[in-house]
């Protein structure tokens, strides 16, 4: 293989690596691709830089997302817009792919925000209902350790906030990925963007829809991290905590009908209510969701338990037939398979952020279908 068709096939497979999210970082992904298609060592100049594989990224994007990807940025330079708005006293500036409109599939929001406190930051957005994590992340580059605070804020699309000291704020970042100045913009500049890459939104209205939308998938969050502390009897559910069985059930189910997003909310929230009434968890959980699931998310989890009791033949004969007569029968039945593989000590899992990460990714490719 010549060294450009070499340069080019690394770069298609760590593009690969990095839209599928099975790598996140360009060093890493172009090493591993390395590797997969060189028997010997690599040069470093046969390695692709950065920006080859951004481009290749962007063309993956391109092909699979269609006209879904335009929709989504907009959307994403929309909410980016709304939180710049509501931290503006932190001078926040939009970067990365939002900003360039190089976004691919799970992207983030991020923004850089400048402040010689942290607890300003966070306590504006517990002034707003957010919820968030902080981070503080070590690097070291060129024989230098530097600690970044990240502030991980869940939303309808997940953000990434950047905070430095105040006097950072004319500081020119550079890009890993090109080696100049990042691409940034103001809240202003971003007001001007999406009126230039966007004429036909109205902005105020879009925001104004924002602030009065119910996110759903905070409320979902807010159910299942609880469940961590909500621990079960060793003799039906030997893998331990509430959180720990519904995640299993959740891969089970993905595994099965990855494209299903109300099987998959099911698989995920059928257990919610042992949070809030651990005798009538069924009814709690269906409350606290009401008006947040569809109908047939809704009866999948109304209907698992009396699922058990058909599976053990000790349903009466009317309830069996009225469950066999609902076109979700057999999905109720295959939840209900799932909910008892999913008690396996020690299964791996993904974390509840990942599991709603993908549902909330689900959802936006069913609205622009």
């Amino acid at each position: 293989m010549s060294d450009a068709k070499l340069r080019h096939a690394i770069a298609f497979e760590a593009a690969r690596l990095m839209y599928e999210r099975v790598e996140s970082e360009y060093f890493t992904a172009k090493r591993k691709a390395a590797k997969r298609l060189c028997r010997g060592t690599v040069k470093p100049s046969d390695l692709p830089s950065n920006a080859e594989i951004r481009d290749q990224v962007q063309a993956f994007a391109r092909v699979h997302e269609g006209e879904a990807r335009t929709a989504n940025l907009r959307d994403m330079r929309l909410h980016a817009l709304r939180l710049m708005r509501l931290l503006c006293r932190f001078r926040p500036r939009l970067i990365g792919s939002v900003m360039t409109g190089h976004t691919r599939k799970g992207s983030d929001i991020d923004l850089h925000l400048f402040s010689d406190h942290l607890e300003a930051v966070t306590a504006t957005l517990d002034e707003e209902g957010l919820q968030y994590d902080v981070e503080r992340k070590q690097i070291v580059k060129h024989g230098e350790s530097r600690v970044f605070t990240h502030v991980h804020v869940f939303d309808v699309f997940n953000f990434e906030l950047t905070v430095y000291a105040e006097d950072k704020a004319h500081y020119v970042f550079k890009s890993s990925i090109t080696g100049k100045a990042i691409e940034r913009a103001s809240t202003r500049e971003l007001e001007e963007l999406i009126a230039r890459d966007h004429p036909e939104v109205s902005v105020e209205d879009a925001i104004a829809e924002q602030e009065e939308a119910v996110d759903p998938y905070q409320l979902f969050r807010l159910l299942l991290l609880p469940l961590e502390d909500v621990k079960q009897g060793a003799k039906h559910h030997p893998e331990g905590d509430v959180q720990y069985h519904l995640l299993q059930v959740f891969e089970l189910a993905r595994d099965e009908r990855p494209w299903d997003e109300e099987f998959l909310l099911a698989a995920l929230l059928h257990d919610v209510g042992k949070g809030i009434d651990r005798y009538d968890h069924v009814a709690a959980g269906l409350q606290a969701l009401d008006g947040l699931i569809t109908p047939r998310t809704a009866w999948l989890i109304e209907h698992h338990m009396l699922a058990l009791e058909y599976r053990a033949g000790t349903l009466g004969h009317r309830a069996r037939k009225k469950l066999e007569e609902s076109e979700d029968f057999e999905d109720l039945m295959l939840l209900r398979d799932l909910d008892t593989r999913g008690r396996v000590p020690g299964a791996r899992v993904g974390t509840v952020d990942e599991a709603l990460d993908y549902l909330k990714e689900l959802d936006r490719q069913n609205k622009w279908k």
